[in-house]
């Protein structure tokens, strides 16, 4: 019954694959990676001198609109290939290339309703789990910095394809539902992380309101800015930024701040030793100098202003994610165990105070590099 399976399943994939249009004919598809969010294979072709690619089943219930998102995704590769090839680039090895079936679509729609996307195999590129020193933090600076520089000259709006996200206000609206409900009864143990959230409230609505009224523009951003969504060549400069599922029309400084809040941890997003936590001043100089040296020229001065509260106001909004969630009986995070996210909203928030602490060094960082 397994192997049954095992076959049956790549049959599937082959007839999946045979609706793009590809070169040569189809060797082996394996899968690759984990898988957190989309399934996804490499498609291995017969011949060396034929390309292999990266097929993708893309999770409907987390991407609800998948013809908006694989629209924004083709948009932006069009642009980015365009800047590449006026630069005497290689646009096949420096943009991500979509694969169109055979009848010009951007996607396959299987008869389970499935969305499947194809995108070209880049060869001979180098991917990081991690960034754990100061140098590979700089070059996945430079990464997210370049592009950014690159699609800073986009021309209209993308499809809001996550309708709230890093919207404060929004998540203010959810917070306050979730507090007048309380409806598994955890509101009242919970008073002092209730008042973190409080306490900070007006200062990040606040700095919202500066891009609700233009103050602070809104540009192409990729919004999964973790350092192995960027390839490197092998002598570590960077070629391109890949998985744009997430890529919208939003603030730069989410980009930048969610980098922060990542590359800096000292400790694990989940630590249950507080002592772990911190974020790494050395980390935080590396990214923001690589960053800027692609982005100073272009950035307002609103931006630069703010780049370094950035870092607040992403953490702070984890925070707030995961205590909501934890309030409302832990609906939306995957949970190992009933008080782990509290245990997430503990460990963010130690993020958030080291952090703070260190804000006004932070904020010289960004004025030295800027210089």
């Amino acid at each position: 019954m397994i192997l049954e399976n095992i076959y049956n399943m790549e049959n599937n994939l082959r007839f999946i694959a045979s609706n793009f249009l590809l070169e040569g004919e189809v060797k082996e598809i394996k899968p690759l990676g984990e898988g957190f969010i989309n399934d996804t294979f490499i498609v291995e072709t017969e011949s060396s001198s034929t390309p292999n690619y990266l097929m993708q089943r893309k999770n409907k219930n987390i991407f609800t609109d998948v013809p908006a998102m694989m629209d924004n995704i083709e948009r932006v590769c069009q642009h980015l290939k365009a800047k590449v090839k006026a630069q005497g680039g290689d646009p096949m090895r420096e943009a991500m290339t979509v694969i169109k079936t055979k009848e010009q679509a951007l996607y396959f729609k299987d008869a389970e309703g499935e969305y499947w996307a194809v995108c070209l195999f880049i060869t001979d590129s180098v991917t990081y789990e991690a960034a754990d020193s100061p140098e590979l933090a700089y070059a996945g600076g430079k990464g997210i910095g370049k592009f950014q520089s690159m699609t800073s000259d986009f021309k209209g709006q993308l499809t809001d394809i996550l309708p709230g996200f890093h919207n404060i206000r929004f998540r203010f609206k959810q917070w306050d539902e979730v507090l007048s409900k309380d409806h598994v009864g955890r509101k009242k143990e919970l008073m002092a992380e209730i008042d973190w959230i409080e306490g900070r409230r007006e200062e990040m609505l606040e700095f919202w309101s500066k891009v609700e009224d233009g103050t602070i523009p809104t540009r192409v951003t990729h919004n999964d800015t973790k350092i192995n969504n960027i390839l490197f060549d092998d002598k570590g400069d960077v070629l391109c930024v890949i998985d744009l599922d997430t890529v919208l029309s939003s603030t730069a400084l989410n980009d930048f701040g969610d980098a922060i809040r990542s590359y800096t941890n000292t400790g694990l997003e989940d630590d249950t030793n507080l002592d772990n936590v911190s974020m790494d001043m050395a980390i935080f100089k590396a990214y923001t100098e690589g960053y800027l040296s692609e982005t100073k020229s272009f950035l307002k001065p609103a931006e630069l202003e703010y780049l370094a509260f950035s870092a607040k106001y992403i953490t702070y909004e984890q925070v707030l994610r995961f205590l909501m969630d934890y309030i409302d009986g832990d609906n939306y995070y995957k949970v190992k165990s009933p008080e782990h996210n509290l245990v997430r909203t503990h460990a963010q928030y130690k993020l958030l105070q080291s952090i703070e602490q260190q804000y006004g060094q932070m904020k010289e960082v960004v004025a030295d590099a800027v210089k």
